[in-house]
Parts: structure tokens; C-alpha cells; sequence
């Protein structure tokens, strides 16, 4: 089981991976940075926690643990 440190930073480091390419995806289609950024912000923060959330409740579960 993982802790819930290594959750957190495998969280973070996730989003951050995430966040980049989200922002750089709507900048090449709307190529306004201010939206690129906005968008890239509200998708860190709620994906962060729907990220963290998932991968607790995963932590639950035994299927498939060894």
C-alpha cells in the first residue's frame, strides 16, 4: 500500500506532467495564453483532486495486490 506521502507526489508530479500538455494543447488551438493558462489552472486543481481521491480509493481495493 502507498502511503500517503508517496500519493500526494505522485499526484503532484502527475498533474504537473498534465497541466503542461493541457496548457500547451489549448494554446495551440485558441493561441491566447491568458485562456491557455485559466484553463490549464482550473484542470490542475480539480484533476489534482480527482487524482488523489482515485488512487486512495485504489489503495482500498485488493484485487489484483500480490
Amino acid at each position: 500500500m502507498d502511503s500517503i506521502v508517496r500519493s500526494l507526489v505522485k499526484t503532484i508530479s502527475w498533474r504537473l506532467t498534465g497541466t503542461f500538455c493541457t496548457f500547451l494543447i489549448s494554446f495551440i488551438i485558441l493561441g491566447d495564453i491568458t485562456a491557455s493558462s485559466t484553463i490549464a489552472l482550473i484542470q490542475l486543481i480539480f484533476n489534482t483532486i480527482m487524482f488523489y481521491i482515485h488512487e486512495r480509493i485504489w489503495n482500498i481495493i485488493k484485487w489484483g495486490k500480490v
